[in-house]
């Protein structure tokens, strides 16, 4: 082994391609995703027992500090399932060349953002 490489330690300046950030960013949504079902859940679930339970989920949902986590939680929704659908269409062997995975990537975070953004405008 050589023991003279450069090691490389500072994980800001490492550049990384924009399939890896689309990848990580699929990583974290799915996180996120798992976190906020409990409370989707929650909601449902008091929702749709009584109507009291309508209104106080309405009621909830109405703070700005639950738009925005009810925003976060569509977001990495929008998300998650755009750069999965971009996984079932590479497992159908489209896309799976460097060039066209760069380009796949690229029309994940596209479109993620539109939808990000009208979940946005729905939620407010």
């Amino acid at each position: 082994m050589n023991k003279n490489r450069p090691v490389n330690l500072d994980i800001s300046t490492i550049s990384l391609p924009v399939t890896a950030i689309i990848s990580i960013l699929h990583r974290i949504s799915g996180v996120i995703l798992f976190a906020v079902v409990a409370l989707l859940l929650w909601a449902l679930h008091t929702s749709l027992a009584s109507e009291e339970g309508f209104a106080q989920v309405g009621q909830v949902f109405g703070h700005p500090i639950a738009k925005i986590v009810l925003w976060g939680s569509l977001a990495a929704l929008a998300y998650h399932l755009v750069a999965g659908v971009r996984h079932l269409i590479m497992d159908a062997g489209v896309g799976e060349s460097l060039e066209g995975g760069r380009m796949g990537a690229k029309i994940v975070a596209v479109v993620a953002v539109i939808l990000i953004a009208l979940a946005g405008v729905w939620v407010w």
